[in-house]
């Protein structure tokens, strides 16, 4: 029987074109269970380059820039392992996520895709993720996230690397349930032409867009397959201290942030929104820990308190000024050390 496709949400569209791939080898008869291709322990992600501009055209598809922890999950028929960006294993900590493989009924494969706390509009929500790990180096499972797949990397014993983004995903629909409270959800493609996506998703209050190469194959690394397009810029940068204030938030003015340069550690300027006074009170209490009296940016200040480069914030801000300072920066929360997250490369700015 043909299955239908599943109807698309307004900002998604169906696609009719026709799915052509490479041929499959046919099975041994006499060795039916042989896999062709052995199942990899971890997979190396495919990172999307960022731009400036959609690119335009029928060889790309979009879809949402989810607002999360990037994982992998391999399902096996005996275990489940759920796999950060950095090849960490966080099982344990997406119980949720974790079940819901468990009901896909496939035997072996590997998803890629992100972990998500929706908040009340709908909207993936990074600083509602992290609260619900117990933030940075909490030790809290996560029961309120859902998986967004938008890859399909391994399947009943066929490496799908090598074959192409369109057919990848046309399996990968095919193993996701269709109900709109599954854990394990599928990354739908938007359903607007590329010249007025980007201004739709930002209307809608999205972080931006993703857009991919339909014929791509699955290649690890930033190669620009894969591009990130967003409404706002946010990038992760190094706290190097705070500014104290008698009259804020658990006595936290303002976060001094840097960015990486080759070995050297370049001042971006501070942020002193985005975070509560529970936060507030848990940053200060961690910088305080790991005080320095030798700043790693040359600033002075009679309120200025400097720790050592080991914090890392995300950061959400609307450009830069003449002077390399962020613009009306907004902190979002902080990202795991031991995950790689990647501090920004003030190379970019040159």
């Amino acid at each position: 029987m043909t299955r239908l496709r599943r109807p698309s949400a307004p900002l998604l569209r169906d696609s009719n074109a026709s799915i052509q791939s490479r041929p499959v080898r046919r099975r041994d008869a006499d060795q039916p269970s042989l896999p062709f291709d052995a199942m990899p322990s971890r997979v190396e992600p495919c990172l999307a380059l960022l731009k400036q501009t959609v690119p335009h055209g029928p060889d790309w598809l979009y879809e949402v820039k989810w607002d999360g922890y990037r994982l992998a999950i391999h399902i096996e028929p005996k275990s489940i392992r759920i796999l950060t960006r950095g090849g960490h294993d966080w099982t344990h900590r997406f119980p949720t996520i974790g079940a819901g493989a468990r009901e896909l009924g496939v035997s072996t494969c590997i998803l890629d895709g992100e972990a998500i706390v929706l908040n009340e509009e709908g909207r993936s929500d990074f600083g509602a993720l992290q609260r619900s790990l117990g933030g940075r180096g909490g030790k809290r499972v996560s029961t309120e996230s859902i998986f967004c797949a938008f890859d399909l990397l391994y399947l009943d014993g066929h490496d799908l690397t090598r074959t192409e983004l369109s057919v990848r995903r046309h399996l990968l629909e095919d193993l996701i349930p269709e109900t709109d409270d599954a854990a394990i959800r599928f990354s739908q493609e938007l359903d607007l032409g590329s010249e007025e996506l980007l201004e739709h998703a930002c209307q809608l209050g999205l972080e931006g867009i993703i857009a991919k190469r339909r014929d791509s194959p699955y290649r690890s690394g930033r190669l620009g397959d894969w591009q990130k397009i967003k409404c706002v810029q946010s990038a992760s940068f190094m706290i190097v201290g705070y500014e104290e204030s008698v009259s804020t938030r658990g006595g936290l003015g303002s976060l001094l942030l840097a960015g990486r340069k080759g070995h050297d550690w370049i001042y971006v300027g501070s942020v002193g929104t985005g975070f509560n006074r529970t936060e507030a009170e848990y940053l200060r209490k961690t910088l305080n820990s790991l005080q320095t009296k030798k700043p790693v940016v040359p600033l002075k200040g009679k309120r200025l308190v400097f720790s050592q480069p080991t914090l890392i914030a995300e950061i959400e801000f609307r450009g830069w000024t003449h002077e390399g300072s962020l613009r009306h920066p907004s902190y979002k929360g902080l990202r795991e050390i031991q995950d790689n997250a990647a501090v920004f490369d003030m190379n970019r700015c040159d």
